[in-house]
């Protein structure tokens, strides 16, 4: 587990693919787990330590995850998220070239909570249906593999992983949402490259970025993110 920021409120890792960011009803290990763990053994803290989940990315996405150490920035994280104060940015590794090479997707979606999968719609012809918006671009492309940038403008499940499937550009990997690659460990080719916002206490700007994996598809594009 990469340490990618850490003071005494905020703390942000580098999540592997595969891994849960908060328990369900499997009982695997989570994210959670491994940073309390990790606070405890770095300060020698007696008893529970307090970690507070400020946002999740799905299980097979890989990347930026940041937790609040404690319950004012937890309070202050939350409702930066809640005000779309933090920026988000993705990397996706697609089969197909986005046509066009950049555009604004703007859904409306439902969840499926027994199947864990969304549909999109158009218009918004359902009541619990949930408008989604992102900004996407190719950035970089290697034969048949393209890298392509995506700025969440809405935090909705799945959403990246719908909407770019929705415009036939589908996430290497990504069975659910149509791909016809099976990945080691159903690890999906997103990952979640920086947050950028306001530290909530400390009300300096924070940007906090990490590598995708290393791994084959990925490191055919390491000349164009390492530079």
């Amino acid at each position: 587990m990469q340490i990618l920021f850490e003071d005494n409120h905020l703390i942000a890792v580098n999540k592997p693919p595969g891994i849960l960011v908060q328990a369900d009803e499997t009982g695997d290990s989570t994210l959670t787990d491994m940073v309390k763990l990790y606070i405890k053994d770095r300060y020698k803290k007696p008893g529970d330590v307090f970690l507070g989940i400020v946002h999740r990315i799905d299980r097979p996405v890989s990347g930026t995850v940041v937790f609040a150490r404690t319950s004012k920035a937890l309070t202050r994280m939350n409702k930066l998220f809640a005000d779309r104060a933090v920026e988000k940015t993705y990397w996706a590794v697609t089969t197909e070239r986005p046509k066009p090479i950049e555009d604004k997707l703007i859904h409306y979606l439902l969840k499926d909570k027994e199947k864990n999968k969304v549909t999109l719609f158009n218009k918004a012809k359902y009541k619990n249906a949930k408008k989604c918006i992102l900004d996407y671009s190719l950035i970089c492309e290697m034969g048949d593999h393209f890298l392509v940038e995506v700025k969440p403008h809405t935090g909705r499940p799945h959403q990246i992983r719908a909407q770019l499937s929705r415009i036939g550009c589908v996430i290497r990997g990504d069975r659910k949402y149509g791909s016809q690659h099976n990945q080691r460990n159903g690890m999906i080719y997103l990952h979640s490259r920086s947050l950028s916002f306001i530290h909530p206490v400390k009300k300096e700007p924070v940007l906090i970025s990490c590598d995708p994996p290393d791994e084959q598809i990925w490191n055919k594009f390491e000349d164009f993110y390492l530079d």
